[in-house]
C-alpha cells in the first residue's frame, strides 16, 4: 500500500528496529516509547485487520507473536507478555495494517494493558441471544 507506513517499514523505506523477520512476517519496536520493549508484528502482505486477513495471513502471524513472545520471557527475563490487537476504527484501530502489540511484562511493574470496563449494559444472557440470533439467520 503506497501510504501506509508499515508497508515502507517492510520496505525498508522507513527505518525500524528490527526484531525479528522471516518471509512473512516482521516484528520491531513500537517508537511510542510508551512502555520498555514494547513490539508490534505485521505481515508482510498489507491486510487492513484480522477481520479481512486470510486464514494462512493470521497464521504467518500468530506464530510470529507466539515465538517473539517466547524470546522475550525465556532470553530477556519477562515474566509474561499482553498482546493486544484493534480491528476497525470503532475498536481504536489507528493504523491500517493488521498489527499485534506485544507487551512484555515484569511482576509488580504497574502497567495494566487491559482496559477498565464499566460493566455490560444488556446481561450476559440477553446479550447471548441477541449474538445467537443474528449468528443463525
Amino acid at each position: 500500500m503506497e501510504n501506509c507506513i508499515f508497508c515502507k517499514i517492510i520496505k525498508n523505506d522507513i527505518p525500524s528496529m528490527k526484531v525479528y523477520e522471516d518471509e512473512f512476517t516482521l516484528a520491531f519496536m513500537d517508537i511510542a516509547n510508551d512502555v520498555d520493549g514494547h513490539i508490534l508484528v505485521v505481515p508482510k502482505k498489507h491486510v487492513v485487520n484480522m477481520l479481512d486477513a486470510d486464514n494462512e495471513t493470521l497464521h504467518h502471524v500468530y506464530d510470529t507473536v507466539k515465538k517473539v513472545s517466547n524470546m522475550l520471557v525465556e532470553k530477556c527475563g519477562y515474566s509474561g507478555v499482553d498482546i493486544l490487537n484493534a480491528n476497525g476504527e470503532d475498536a481504536g484501530q489507528t493504523v491500517f495494517h493488521l498489527h499485534v502489540h506485544i507487551i512484555p511484562k515484569f511482576k509488580g511493574d504497574g502497567i495494566t494493558a487491559w482496559p477498565k470496563f464499566n460493566g455490560g449494559k444488556n446481561g450476559v444472557e440477553s446479550t447471548y441471544k441477541k449474538i445467537l440470533e443474528e449468528i443463525n439467520k
